[in-house]
């Protein structure tokens, strides 16, 4: 690949320091993407230019006028402290005519707005945990058309923000406490669903038109006790000493038969279609010991450090992290806006 200009956009928290030397690694997991990426482009000889933004969409113009790159690598997972937000940082790189990374701002709609995604999943058929919406500012009233037990979460925040042990909930007292608990720490409407017990799996997705599918990823707790349900707690993902207490790692699914593994394949595409994302996503899947399978939600624009899901299981396919930074790239530079007639 030629050498390419690339502006890299992420959250101003979270630019990389040029080296990991005298760092801990609960400091590094807040930037490692950031680091990862940003190496990564530098060590295959990319001119880098990293950028980092918090509410100023001047910044990224200024960038853009004077270096002219030939591409931006979208890190950005909101803009103004909102998650929701990112959406239209991608909308302000297609007004002025940029390429970039990742997904367009439609699918990073769709996919961001937990229960704008649910609606279109259940309106093509695609099974999803049944669901209800508790606004601010309401009554909270139980719904008895869902079984306990429920799943409480932030309708729009990502990374399992907020997400604890406690979201698992049991009957109506519980409901209602967790509920104003995410009306009031996140400040957003509470997404309550059906928690569906079973095997937690995601799936990498790549491509703008022909869509190719990385293999299923199962996230797996070794040491977890009886009484906790496996769930992607925040501190699952985030917390490196509980993550070694609970004896959590993810891995390549060898066990299930090649029917059902080309069966989520294909589903996932079709996720990936029906929510019009682009660039690349990860689909976050549960299934039962019956061989259900249920979206739980579809990642546009997942992590991307090294190590982690998504690149560990291009690997598996011979998707070197190298290979993976200018594949993600090169879609973004055939990615066809308006913009490009």
């Amino acid at each position: 690949m030629r050498k390419l200009r690339v502006l890299v956009l992420m959250d101003s928290e979270f630019v990389p320091p040029a080296s990991l030397e005298g760092y801990r690694p609960e400091e590094i997991l807040n930037w490692k993407t950031e680091y990862d990426v940003v190496t990564t482009l530098r060590e295959m000889g990319h001119h880098v230019h990293p950028l980092g933004v918090s509410d100023d969409l001047g910044e990224i113009r200024r960038a853009i006028v004077e270096d002219k790159p030939h591409v931006t690598f979208n890190l950005l997972e909101e803009f103004h402290g909102v998650a929701l937000f990112d959406q239209h940082v991608a909308s302000y790189l297609e007004l002025m005519q940029q390429p970039y990374t990742g997904c367009n701002p439609r699918g990073l709609t769709l996919g961001h707005d937990k229960v704008l995604c649910k609606q279109i999943l259940s309106y093509h058929r695609i099974a999803t945990p049944r669901f209800a919406v508790f606004n601010r500012g309401k009554v909270i009233r139980p719904q008895r058309r869902l079984k306990y037990p429920l799943l409480v979460k932030s309708v729009i925040e990502e990374s399992s923000l907020g997400i604890t042990r406690d979201s698992i909930v049991y009957n109506d007292e519980q409901l209602i406490d967790r509920v104003l608990r995410v009306h009031e720490d996140l400040d957003t409407d509470a997404l309550v669903e059906e928690f569906v017990e079973g095997r937690e799996f995601y799936v990498g997705v790549i491509g703008n038109h022909r869509l190719q599918t990385f293999p299923v990823w199962e996230l797996l707790f070794g040491n977890l006790p009886e009484h906790i349900p496996n769930i992607a707690t925040a501190r699952v993902k985030w917390d490196l000493d509980y993550q070694k207490e609970l004896g959590v790692t993810t891995r390549a699914v060898t066990d299930l038969p090649a029917a059902t593994m080309a069966r989520i394949a294909r589903l996932c595409k079709r996720i990936y279609r029906v929510l019009y994302l682009s660039g690349y996503a990860r689909i976050d899947l549960r299934v039962t010991t019956s061989g259900q399978v249920y979206v739980l939600e579809a990642n546009p624009n997942p992590d991307l450090s090294y190590g982690e899901d998504f690149a560990e299981s291009a690997s598996t396919m011979g998707i070197s992290y190298e290979k993976l930074m200018t594949r993600i790239m090169n879609l973004g530079m055939r990615y066809q806006p308006l913009w490009r007639g």
